[in-house]
């Protein structure tokens, strides 16, 4: 396997955190909050870090700042950085080019140096947009060729992790949800909107493939990731992880209004992009066998269930989850 190297896997459970340091970046993200908390309940000491929301228990670093970076990681000297910080909005990154690149693919490059120059293990958060959604499943060997200047940007950071730290590893991921401080935070649960309104006629994709992962899964994968290269050394490479239940927005929309029992009759498909949106991928699902070779994926939650999880505390009664469980 070309770029990629393991032993044979350790069994399940072995090589827990115990207490080693491992710093996040973006942990006031979707992603981040759910890896700092799985992380703290497999026994690692977690260095939070994030900007703009940063809480008083976290540490405030400007990833474009090569000073406050250099500064972060020589104080703390973590085993372990999760970057998971990112402009991961499509048509944001479009509209905000040079912003997103500077935290996409300097900060990445930045990060990487100073993860070498400490001897700490990389593990960098990617993006199936990184394929061009022709020619699916994608392996973690074939070549990228993103559509959007998202995708380039991921790839690009990418290539800094690599060179910069050789023993890294690449996590690519496709669309993320989970527990939302607001529903717009993720493109999946940013349906509800639509679901809610039911006055209004609303249009939602029917045409690109979409392989919803909840962020529980992917903070386990992370940690179990974590946990083995204290064990195995040479694991580093690519790997993919997704969920395995193939959906347009449509077809998420009308499942979230399943789950709900609410009336999804005014939500109709539609075929055409959205006008001034990105480009993106038809169908970038990821081949995810290399993970499961090495005993590291775990077995994604049902659609339906971890979207209920996420999204009944914005019912319009919250006492829902109540009068239907109990």
């Amino acid at each position: 396997m070309p770029g990629f190297r393991s032993e044979e896997p350790q069994s399940e459970g072995a090589g827990p955190g115990a207490g080693g340091r491992v710093l996040v970046t973006g942990a006031t993200g979707l992603l981040g909050r759910s890896l700092c908390r799985q992380l703290r309940d497999d026994g690692w000491s977690v260095i939070a870090t994030g900007f703009s929301r940063a809480s008083p228990r976290m540490h405030r670093c400007d990833l474009t700042s090569e000073e406050q970076v250099h500064h972060l990681i020589h104080t703390h000297k973590p085993e372990v950085i999760v970057h998971c910080a990112a402009e991961r909005r499509p048509d944001v990154v479009e509209r905000s080019s040079d912003s997103a690149l500077n935290l996409n693919v300097h900060a990445t490059a930045v990060l990487a140096k100073e993860a070498a120059s400490c001897g700490s293990f990389l593990l960098y958060i990617s993006t199936d947009y990184v394929f061009d959604g022709r020619n699916p499943p994608y392996g973690e060997d074939d070549a990228p060729n993103p559509l959007n200047l998202y995708g380039r940007s991921k790839m690009e950071g990418e290539r800094e992790a690599t060179r910069h730290c050789p023993d890294s590893v690449i996590l690519r991921v496709p669309v993320l949800f989970g527990e939302v401080e607001r529903v717009s935070e993720s493109a999946v649960t940013a349906l509800w909107t639509s679901i809610l309104d039911s006055t209004q006629t609303c249009s939602v994709d029917h045409v690109q493939q979409r392989f919803p992962t909840e962020v529980r899964d992917v903070a386990r994968v992370c940690s179990q990731i974590c946990s083995r290269r204290r064990q195995d050394p040479s694991l580093r490479g690519v790997l993919h992880f997704s969920g395995t239940e193939q959906m347009t927005k449509y077809e998420m929309t009308r499942a979230v209004a399943e789950a709900f029992k609410l009336p999804s009759d005014h939500i109709v498909a539609a075929t055409d992009p959205a006008p001034g949106s990105a480009s993106r991928p038809q169908n970038a699902r990821l081949d995810c066998s290399r993970l499961q070779l090495l005993g590291l994926s775990v077995q994604p939650r049902p659609f339906r269930a971890a979207i209920l999880d996420c999204l009944w505390p914005f019912t319009p009664d919250r006492r829902w989850r109540q009068t239907v469980f109990h």
